[in-house]
């Protein structure tokens, strides 16, 4: 999860031109009081004081909080995490402020981190807090996640509430971070509102357009969304050093292509992805798509050009393994969501209320600086803008000094037109929000 593979799609966003098409923004660094609108006080206090040198001063804090193994304490921690929130809060300010109908955060789609514990690679649950931003403008939000993982941080964030409906297409079974059962349905008011549809290894293009696209119209009709999430996690992609599946670059892109051709406000986050190349790719093939525009298949030379030997394409080859996934088990996996959708009476809505202040203020009128790092970028600034080192990096040395933006908002035209102590911040939030009827 290094910010490495950013700095890569960046560059590679660059080299095809593609930020002359959109408007690519630094994010505002989100504040610990961001962060607590879904995380507990005492877990973001830990991750402010928590750094290298000082990690034998908190070996219980770190037991308890989960961090040492899967997510180690490295320099600069803590700023990752308020960069990767930042940008997806704002990104979710932007759309509900209408100032975009997509926008893009590469950094964000951390999806295990949980209220009061960081999981795997996740410390900060980013997604968490840019759909509790948008349930300020809108009664109802999707989340969509293609990570081969299952999206347990978030399902277990909203797991009771009808307002936000969450659908995870990922590998069942012994494999982390083993949740995410077809049963799984959420509870109390967000009975079916958790969709989980478990795969197994091995499942290619066919196989995946053939649930993806049915099960997710079948939501949208059922749940009528007033804004999108989608979590494009690139480790389901064929080769990913971590997972078993084997999707094509244009297997998981017909997942974006559909959820942009929906009338309805798009956030597209990250998350995992683990043969760095492969997220360059994949996040950049993405980025054009959500623009509506086309690139080549040649790689331009970029400042990583050396990592996409031996052939510098931007397509990747599906291996030879066996689809374990049958035609008969995904069928009935699908009929089986089908029927618990139809378990959903109405869509839910939200009686009128005061609109909560935004978690950030967004000015598009001036350029960026220094002392507000959110301000909208002209092309010709952009040309000449380079990010801080220090703003995405764990390690000084770390992608040897190269350039990076690591916020993306589209402006091009759509095609048409829980952990126990979750429930405490999501009822204040409810409470702040709306009150269902």
């Amino acid at each position: 999860m290094k910010p490495h593979r950013i700095r890569m799609t960046h560059n590679l966003l660059l080299n095809y031109g593609l930020y002359r098409k959109m408007e690519v923004y630094k994010p505002s660094k989100a504040t610990a009081d961001d962060m607590t609108m879904f995380h507990t006080d005492e877990y973001i206090q830990f991750l402010q004081r928590i750094h290298p040198d000082n990690m034998h001063e908190y070996n219980k804090e770190m037991q308890r909080f989960n961090v040492g193994e899967d997510c180690p304490v490295f320099d600069g921690l803590f700023e990752f995490c308020q960069l990767s929130a930042g940008g997806s809060v704002a990104s979710a300010v932007k759309l509900n402020k209408n100032k975009a109908d997509i926008a893009i955060n590469w950094s964000g789609g951390l999806h295990h981190a949980k209220k009061s514990e960081a999981s795997g690679f996740c410390y900060v649950n980013d997604i968490v807090m840019g759909i509790l931003e948008l349930l300020k403008y809108h009664e109802r939000v999707l989340y969509v996640d293609i990570d081969i993982h299952h999206g347990d941080g978030v399902e277990e964030a909203f797991y009771t509430t009808d307002r936000v409906m969450t659908v995870s297409f990922h590998k069942y079974g012994e494999y982390f971070p083993g949740t995410g059962d077809i049963k799984d349905i959420g509870a109390g008011k967000g009975k079916n509102y958790a969709v989980n549809f478990p795969l197994r290894d091995g499942i290619d293009d066919e196989s995946y357009e053939s649930i993806f696209k049915p099960v997710v119209e079948k939501v949208i009709e059922s749940f009528k969304p007033n804004a999108i999430v989608l979590q494009c996690g690139a480790d389901s992609l064929s080769g990913d050093r971590l997972g078993c599946f084997n999707l094509s670059l244009k297997g998981h892109g017909k997942c974006v292509e559909y959820m942009r051709q929906q009338p309805i406000p798009l956030l597209m986050l990250g998350g995992g992805g683990y043969t760095i190349r492969n997220v360059a790719r994949c996040w950049t093939y993405e980025t054009a798509l959500a623009l509506g525009t086309t690139i080549p298949n040649e790689l331009p030379y970029n400042d990583y050009y050396e990592y996409f030997t031996p052939d510098f394409k931007l397509h990747i080859s599906p291996s030879n393994m066996a689809n374990q996934n049958t035609p008969e088990y995904l069928e009935r996996m699908k009929q089986k969501l089908f029927e618990n959708l139809r378990s959903i009476p109405h869509a839910p809505s939200v009686q009128m209320q005061d609109i909560p202040e935004d978690a950030m203020d967004i000015d598009d009128g001036e350029q960026m600086d220094n002392a507000d790092p959110d301000k909208r970028i002209s092309i010709l600034a952009s040309d000449k803008y380079r990010e801080h080192e220090a703003d995405l990096s764990d390690s000084e040395d770390e992608g040897d000094n190269r350039k990076n933006v690591d916020c993306f908002k589209s402006k091009r035209p759509r095609l048409d037109g829980p952990n126990s102590g979750t429930g405490d911040s999501l009822d204040k939030a409810n409470e702040d929000l709306a009150s269902t009827n």
